[in-house]
């Protein structure tokens, strides 16, 4: 039996991680390919707000689907203290006698292995596979190989491989800054920017990708239209206008669901609803597109609140849930008497655009027949109070 075994931090696991992974299974074709994370890693210190052991392990998981033969291994994270080469391969040693055991390892490892913890237990009983950078290092590589091969009788395979240029350090500085996916599988990426590992945020272009699988083909340019003025009026008025572009794209994300749907996503996410809402369908997709948005891309509280709000308002909203509520009633395909007058209040006095967008939404329900919801009448009252 040939187990071949990739080790590392994989934090978090990249494409260049995983044609790595690709690149042993085609070359070698070992039976089992462990892909083995390390809880502590002995050679370098995990970077501030790094995901656990176990959530590594899962992302680790979805990096690795599809390489044929791959099997995420547990065994260092099982173990206290530093994750060690040594440990890993003796273990298996001891449950495979008779296996050939391939250890894979990158230039720069190859290049100062004889610093490995019982480095000489390794190559008595590993095959070393070393994925080269590129063609520039090989020379260095092969020399590196043959010192090894002449002074420890070692076996050392050098794979042809075409490396990723990037770093974990990288992508995570990336995930910062709303970048990085390029570098991930969608199925890791959509993991991070779900629970926010590293302090991410989403790429809005991925975002936008990733909504429209959820809107009926009618609401797309609204959205686009909400998510634009969202953004205006947060420059203006001095919020962050990338979260303002991640609320607009979010409010309606579970508007096209229908009645029964809603009711089953209020109960998936435990939203109670008294008779007023249960009345009014509309009203429902605010409390499940916030809980969604929570759900599905680990939104903040701040835009949480304002897509929670974006329908009904309330009395006493926050300067952002002000700004995502304007922008859904003047974005640019909206049309109706008075628009132009809230679209100037909107930039010039935005107490006073509330005032006058709750108050035409009051009048336009009771002209359907219709009483308004108690929160509007409340945020139109508290506003009114305020202009005094």
């Amino acid at each position: 039996m040939k187990i071949a075994i990739y080790g590392g931090s994989f934090n978090p696991p990249h494409l260049g991680h995983v044609e790595a992974a690709r690149t042993v299974a085609s070359a070698l074709a070992p039976d089992r390919l462990l892909i083995v994370p390390a809880s502590v890693p002995p050679h370098k210190e995990l970077a501030d707000g790094s995901p656990t052991a176990q959530q590594r392990l899962e992302l680790c998981r979805l990096a690795f689907a599809d390489i044929p033969g791959a099997e995420i291994s547990e065994m260092e994270l099982r173990r206290e203290g530093k994750s060690y080469s040594y440990d890993t391969v003796r273990l298996l040693r001891e449950e495979n006698p008779d296996a050939q055991l391939i250890l894979v390892v990158g230039t720069d490892m190859l290049l100062s292995f004889e610093k490995w913890y019982q480095f000489r237990y390794l190559l008595e009983n590993c095959t070393l596979a070393v994925l080269a950078r590129g063609e520039d290092d090989l020379d260095e590589l092969r020399a590196a190989a043959a010192y090894l091969r002449t002074t420890y009788d070692a076996d050392v395979t050098v794979l042809p491989h075409e490396p990723i240029a990037i770093s974990s350090e990288t992508i995570r500085e990336r995930l910062e800054t709303r970048g990085g996916e390029d570098y991930l599988s969608d199925a890791v990426y959509a993991e991070i920017i779900r629970h926010r590992y590293y302090g991410a945020r989403p790429s809005l272009p991925w975002l936008r990708e990733k909504v429209l699988e959820h809107l009926d083909e009618h609401r797309v340019a609204h959205v686009a239209g909400c998510e634009s003025e969202a953004v205006k009026l947060a420059m203006h008025w001095g919020e962050d206008p990338e979260l303002a572009a991640e609320a607009g794209i979010l409010h309606d994300i579970t508007k096209s669901l229908s009645y029964d749907e809603q009711l089953q996503l209020c109960e998936k996410y435990g939203i109670i609803n008294n008779n007023s809402e249960l009345e009014a369908p509309k009203l429902l997709h605010a409390k499940t597109g916030a809980a969604m948005a929570r759900e599905l891309f680990g939104v903040s509280d701040t835009v949480y609140e304002a897509i929670r709000w974006h329908t009904t308002g309330k009395p006493d909203m926050s300067l952002f849930e002000k700004i995502l509520y304007l922008a859904d009633y003047i974005e640019p395909t909206r049309d109706f008497e008075g628009i132009d007058e809230l679209r100037e209040l909107a930039f010039s006095d935005l107490d006073g655009a509330m005032v006058l967008g709750l108050g035409m939404t009051i009048d336009e329900i009771r002209r359907s027949g219709r009483e308004p919801y108690v929160d509007t009448l409340d945020a139109y009252a508290w506003y009114k109070e305020k202009e005094k």
